[in-house]
């Protein structure tokens, strides 16, 4: 079964500013501005068959809808951690639930909400530096996404 790990960055007004996309085994895929499209995505996630996200029900999927007019959930199921962690008592967002479980993250930890920023100042300023700790504090997003995934499963398998 083919899985993808999904996340999402928005602008100040809504927008996506970054879709970022972890297939393991392969190099990550983070389409940026522009290029976040429905063929684009589509083309992104052919043959997987499950999407794994942190929040992405009510955030990132709809997001992605309401922005391309795809749902994601037409193509594949979708398993969200945020819910496998609300369900074992696990609360905070994800970089939280990072760092309790000891998960970490090659480009330091940037807060979600200073996103918008980085993305602004790439925009208005063609700032390279900006731009490049977006996407790496977001590549660890994604990548973070398998890690947690199979942490959250190994307790699964401890609590049997």
């Amino acid at each position: 079964m083919l899985k993808a790990y999904l996340d999402i960055e928005t602008t100040y007004d809504g927008q996506i500013s970054v879709v970022g996309i972890h297939i393991p085994g392969r190099d990550i895929v983070q389409l940026t501005g522009g290029e976040v499209t429905d063929l684009n995505l589509s083309r992104a996630l052919d043959g997987v068959e499950t999407l794994v996200t942190f929040n992405g029900a009510c955030f990132d999927l709809p997001v992605i809808r309401r922005v391309t007019g795809l749902d994601l959930c037409d193509i594949t199921s979708h398993r969200d951690l945020l819910a496998v962690c609300r369900g074992r008592g696990i609360r905070g967002g994800l970089k939280r639930v990072e760092a309790l479980f000891g998960i970490q993250r090659t480009a330091g930890v940037v807060d979600g909400k200073y996103a918008p920023h980085l993305w602004h100042r790439w925009e208005t300023a063609a700032d390279e530096e900006a731009l490049g700790q977006l996407l790496a504090d977001h590549r660890d997003d994604c990548v973070n996404l398998e890690i947690l995934e199979n942490i959250l499963d190994g307790l699964e398998g401890e609590e049997s």
